[in-house]
């Protein structure tokens, strides 16, 4: 199992395909599984660098709080670990956070940015619906009820019902996987300290570089799609794609469709 120490912090990564590097950050409280369907579709035309976080999967737990500023250093110590210059940085939901810290903080060590499920934080961006709050929030009822509601309400309506091999599949990987609490609350902190307009990315993003491409799903109750127009018209060289079958999850709802549209943006 690779392991490479970073700033005093064990990551477990792994790399898989050869071309040109695509790094994959995940969101919050998933380790790099979160990647795993669209991993083999990104592997046929790029060296695709996926990793966990610290404070998930197989990497270490430091105590907390975590910034994105951090993550996105831990993200460079780990290309400079692996011998990688320049890389796409592609970051989901709490991964667009540090993807965005990385392309401000380290220009040159990005050649394509996309951002995913994200927003540029402050007071500005579209907050999560009240719908999802209220399930992602609820803390009664059992785990399996509520994990299941939780999906139901972060992927597109009607997608959990229509894909039940898949739901099963991800249930019983987050029972073999539970949540690391003192981890989950750590990456939470992320967010939170992004609440701030002087800590937000917003006023910052005109400073963005790289060619980004912002891909979101139509149905995202967590980090609603009106977020990408409001990235779009703060990044320079940016272009949206929305998916018009997903939620916050299109990574694992529509993994071929998200692939496809990253092959054509970065290759």
């Amino acid at each position: 199992m690779p392991k490479v120490e970073v700033n005093g912090v064990n990551l477990y990564y792994e790399v898989t395909g050869e071309g040109e590097p695509l790094v994959l950050i995940a969101g919050l409280g998933y380790p790099l599984w979160q990647w795993h369907k669209m991993i083999p579709y990104l592997a046929e035309h790029f060296r695709v660098v996926a990793f966990d976080n610290r404070g998930v999967g197989q990497s270490d737990t430091p105590p907390g709080p975590y910034t994105a500023q951090m993550l996105a250093a831990d993200t460079v110590g780990l290309l400079d670990a692996l011998g990688i210059e320049k890389a796409i940085i592609m970051g989901h939901s709490m991964g667009g956070f540090v993807a965005q810290a990385l392309a401000l903080d380290y220009p040159a060590r990005v050649s394509k940015l996309i951002l995913c499920s994200t927003n540029f934080g402050g007071p500005n961006h579209v907050p999560i619906t009240p719908e999802a709050m209220a399930v992602l929030s609820d803390t009664t009822g059992d785990p399996q009820t509520r994990f299941f509601n939780g999906i139901k309400v972060s992927t597109a309506p009607g997608w959990a019902e229509a894909n039940p091999e898949v739901v099963q599949e991800w249930l019983d990987w987050r029972l073999a996987n539970p949540i690391n609490l003192p981890g989950y609350q750590a990456q939470m902190a992320i967010g939170l300290a992004l609440i701030s307009p002087e800590a937000a990315f917003e006023n910052r993003l005109p400073q963005v570089k790289a060619p980004t491409l912002i891909l979101f799903g139509a149905h995202d109750k967590v980090v609603p799609p009106a977020n990408a127009d409001l990235l779009a018209a703060k990044i320079p060289n940016s272009q949206v794609v929305i998916f018009p079958d997903a939620g916050h999850f299109f990574p694992i709802e529509v993994p071929e469709a998200a692939s496809r549209a990253v092959i054509e943006f970065a290759t």
